[in-house]
């Protein structure tokens, strides 16, 4: 998923939360995909150097 996906449903996701009155929950849910889109990255940086190593 692209940055700016992630943009729209953190959009999306505060547009409900304003109406749900669950402003808390939805600042939670921020620093948790925060950190789960950190760790993807970070995996994905450790699989690309790992397979390179294989190659060579």
């Amino acid at each position: 998923m692209n940055n700016w996906l992630y943009g729209l449903y953190a959009l999306i996701l505060g547009i409900v939360s304003f109406f749900t009155g669950e402003i808390v929950t939805f600042i939670m849910l921020g620093f948790i995909l925060i950190a789960l889109i950190n760790i993807n990255t970070t995996l994905k940086k450790i699989y690309k150097k790992d397979d390179e190593k294989k190659e060579i």
